[in-house]
């Protein structure tokens, strides 16, 4: 018999406006306390010095955080001109001070030339890992790790405050992509230096920023329920399907559901013809305001004998156990 899991079977996204300081993993597991959930995981790390946006997933929604790692994000910024350090943020030794001899013009030039797509080289002083750990961690020990280029995207880049030797921008920006690089790099643009002094993230993908709770109003909220009751913090709670809202979907009736609860492949009704290896959101009923059942990969041309054409291949790590429901 498979050892039941501790806690609540509790499916959902907190959108947590993190707070200044901590690991977001220890955010994490304070707030899968509060809400005693059985699983959690977050969607991309967010350094101890930055703040907002941090999607965290409850239960079943774990196997949707892929979906979030990969999407959008958008940053409000401030960096100081004049002065270089060790991280390219406040955290770091001052390597560096020049005089700030720009004007505004050559920051918004500066800054345009950012958009786009472009290679950039991580940090050492970011979470990517190397050999299992992350690379600030050798960067603490004054060890250099080459780091090879990584493909990003600046979508949008706006100077929303000019008040030197503070430029205050506005970034929206691809998966992969360091703002304390950009600011870096923006300073040695300027020839003078520049570093972070603030970082808040509004954005990720489609969530709007007002769905955002503070840890403390979640440990308020928990602490003035009874025991055993969760209706007041489950309601900060949004649907997992949110985490893949930009797929097209599918909806599959009764005889459907069972086969995609078996891990096998289903022929729903699809709004839009389905495309080779495109994956969509499958729900049980007459629309989306059905029951969020998982992803599934469209297969329209089937290698193995079993698959039908036209259909949809269930990924089993991106099937929804509802447990008594399914």
């Amino acid at each position: 018999m498979a050892r039941r899991r501790k806690g609540r079977s509790i499916n959902g996204i907190v959108l947590l406006d993190k707070p200044l300081g901590g690991s977001s993993n220890q955010l994490l597991q304070k707030v899968r306390w509060l809400y005693k959930a059985q699983k959690a995981g977050h969607t991309g790390a967010l350094d101890p010095l930055a703040s907002g946006m941090l999607p965290l997933c409850l239960g079943e929604a774990t196997k949707f955080s892929q979906f979030l790692l990969d999407a959008e994000k958008t940053y409000e910024v401030i960096a100081k001109l004049g002065v270089r350090t060790t991280t390219s943020d406040a955290d770091g030794e001052v390597v560096e001070e020049k005089p700030v001899e720009v004007n505004e013009a050559q920051v918004n030039a500066a800054c345009l030339a950012f958009l786009g797509k472009s290679k950039q080289i991580p940090s050492m002083f970011s979470a990517l890992k190397h050999q299992g750990k992350p690379l600030y961690f050798y960067a603490r020990q004054g060890i250099v790790i080459e780091r090879e280029p990584r493909d990003i995207e600046v979508y949008e880049l706006e100077v929303t405050r000019l008040a030197l030797p503070y430029v205050d921008m506005r970034i929206k920006c691809s998966k992969g992509t360091y703002i304390r690089s950009i600011v870096d790099d923006l300073g040695q643009n300027l020839g003078c230096g520049a570093y972070v002094t603030r970082l808040h993230r509004t954005e990720v993908a489609d969530y709007p920023t007002d769905k955002m709770v503070s840890l403390d109003t979640l440990i308020e909220t928990q602490e003035a329920l009874s025991e055993g009751e969760f209706e007041a913090l489950d309601a900060y709670l949004i649907p997992m399907d949110t985490a893949v809202s930009r797929l097209p979907y599918i909806l599959i009736n009764d005889a459907e559901r069972a086969r995609f609860d078996n891990g096998q492949s289903v022929i729903g009704t699809s709004v839009t013809p389905l495309v080779q290896g495109k994956s969509y959101r499958v729900y049980h009923g007459e629309d989306t305001q059905g029951l969020f059942l998982g992803v599934g990969e469209a297969v329209l041309d089937p290698k193995d004998q079993g698959v039908a054409k036209n259909a949809l291949y269930v990924n089993p790590k991106r099937r929804v156990v509802y447990g008594d429901e399914g």
